[in-house]
């Protein structure tokens, strides 16, 4: 049997980065195992592409939580990436880091005046960016990750911007520089890569660059069932393949970056997590922590949706006549519609005046709903949804059985906490102010969502939001960090399980609070810093 210095478990964004870094600046031997496909397809490697899959399980691994009482006992579906890259690969490709008050917030959690503030991790973000527009102390050049503004915008989104300053909403050119607080465009994660602007996954900007070395092994479609625990250490895992099952060794470590919800997962399934719990589904304690599968905390949305007076934004483009052109000026002239991802800028802003924004104001330049929604048509139209960045209320991730194909159960608690919901309520509002104010008030034809018979109503208001909320696709928190004397706090600073020796969690499931803004990014310098945690630890 071989035996690696590292495997790794999961092979999403921080896996990747930290793959990358122990491998190729380390110079140690990783074994990463996947367990969904090891590449996706051409067309998700276009800016656009990835609408093409967002309600399929091609390459996301569908979640259907448990029902939710709050939401008048809707049960949202919360998908995550099932392939190489992960969310990297499939997601809308935003390059959002969240506020320093995040990152300085979780230092202070862990009695920490440095460690995992936004200062020590700032090195982090810039050490893998190849930022195409900026270059400052916030941004990198010629790192591997290309980091760019959409090469195309449509008109809906200029409207949107113009509205939002013209409500006294501060234009901000840089949401990841000295402050947040605005209406921008969003940078995204894809560049120019050979003769065409694609998206920029973990898999090429990380993985590609290390496939002729010898000291990287990926094996993909393979689910690790069980992390192996002799005498209190990791030492490697049970993993199952075409049907088979394998064993693997660490000679260092066993680390863990299979997700939010497959992390803590694996982790139960191991016989680390809450004894009682753990005992009831016959699993075996090696370690009783509490807080494994707690903290769950999501980004969530809620949109309000009007159609508009003639043809905008992207409604039909990818159908048609409309995709074949669009398709064609791609592949000859790497430009049009295609090098966008159709969700090009937002506003964050704070409802109660507050300095610190709480909401992200997405706009969308067409009716776009959720799979779980059927209220509307698809049509001409933009859609603005309201994702807070902080919610308060917390959910969790148990076992549903000892059996590793069973999903985890999740139960997200959407609007949990009265405060997610007022907040939420507050957005819509200004969502609506936006709509009224010229020059997008001007092409707006009819608002389909809420309405303004909602809007009027506080409890047909509370039922519309528990009918429409959504995940934002950002599951953090389920093995999080904290102190010591901390008996739910699942890893150290230096990201090491309590009461098991060679063992660590690498993902955003290590997160003490959500961040204020799409996750990706921060699970990348999540990747980043726990490369350099464990070369300074060997």
């Amino acid at each position: 049997m071989a035996e690696y210095d590292f495997i790794i478990v999961g092979g999403g964004s921080a896996a990747s980065v930290a793959a990358w870094r122990l491998v190729g600046e380390f110079g140690y031997s990783v074994l990463m195992l996947e367990r969904g496909r090891a590449r996706t397809n051409a067309i998700m490697a276009m800016p656009a592409g990835y609408m093409k899959y967002l309600a399929q399980d091609t390459f996301l691994e569908m979640h259907k939580t448990v029902p939710q009482p709050q939401l008048g006992g809707r049960a949202p579906t919360v998908p995550v990436a099932k392939v190489l890259g992960g969310g990297s690969s499939v997601n809308a490709m935003v390059y959002m880091r969240g506020q320093a008050e995040d990152y300085d917030g979780w230092a202070r959690s862990l009695g920490s005046n440095r460690d995992w503030s936004y200062q020590d991790l700032l090195p982090h973000f810039t050490r893998i960016e190849d930022n195409e527009r900026l270059h400052d102390r916030f941004h990198g050049s010629g790192g591997p990750l290309k980091v760019s503004d959409p090469a195309y915008t449509t008109q809906t989104t200029h409207d949107f911007l113009a509205a939002a300053e013209a409500l006294g909403h501060p234009a901000n050119a840089d949401f990841n520089g000295a402050r947040q607080t605005g209406a921008g465009i969003m940078q995204h994660t894809y560049g120019q890569w050979g003769r065409y602007k694609r998206r920029s996954d973990a898999v090429l900007a990380f993985l590609d660059p290390l496939r002729d070395d010898k000291r990287l092994t990926i094996i993909a479609e393979a689910r690790v069932d069980r992390i192996l625990v002799e005498n209190g250490r990791a030492v490697g895992v049970a993993y199952t393949r075409q049907g088979e099952t394998h064993e693997a060794r660490a000679g260092r470590e066993v680390l863990v970056g299979a997700g939010t919800y497959n992390s803590a997962k694996l982790m139960m399934l191991s016989g680390i997590g809450p004894a009682d719990h753990l005992r009831e589904h016959g699993v075996a304690v090696v370690a009783d922590i509490a807080g494994v599968g707690q903290n769950l905390q999501d980004h969530h949305e809620v949109p309000v949706i009007a159609t508009t007076k003639g043809p905008s934004g992207y409604f039909g483009q990818d159908k048609g006549w409309p995709m074949i052109r669009n398709g064609l000026q791609y592949l000859f002239t790497n430009s049009g519609p295609v090098t966008t991802t159709g969700i090009e800028a937002c506003l964050f802003f704070d409802p109660d005046g507050g300095e610190r924004p709480t909401i992200q104001l997405y706009c969308a330049p067409i009716v776009y709903l959720d799979r779980d929604v059927s209220a509307a048509k698809p049509t001409w139209g933009v859609t603005f949804t309201s994702c807070l960045l902080r919610p308060k209320a917390r959910g969790t991730v148990t076992l549903r059985s000892a059996d590793p194909a069973d999903q985890p159960v999740v139960d997200c608690n959407f609007f949990g906490h009265p405060d997610d919901l007022r907040l939420t309520i507050a957005a819509l509002h200004e969502a609506r102010k936006l709509l009224r104010t010229p020059p997008l008030a001007d092409k707006i034809a009819t608002e389909l969502l809420p309405g303004q018979a909602t809007m009027d109503d506080p409890e047909a208001l509370t039922r519309y939001c528990g009918q429409t909320v959504k995940t934002n696709y950002h599951p953090v928190g389920t093995l999080r960090m904290g102190r010591d004397d901390d008996p739910t706090a699942v890893v150290d600073g230096e990201l090491k399980v309590r009461g098991v020796d060679g063992l660590r969690v690498i993902d955003c499931s290590i997160m003490p609070q959500i961040v204020s803004g799409n996750t990706n990014a921060p699970a990348m310098a999540i990747g980043s810093k726990a490369a350099e945690l464990i070369h300074a630890g060997q």
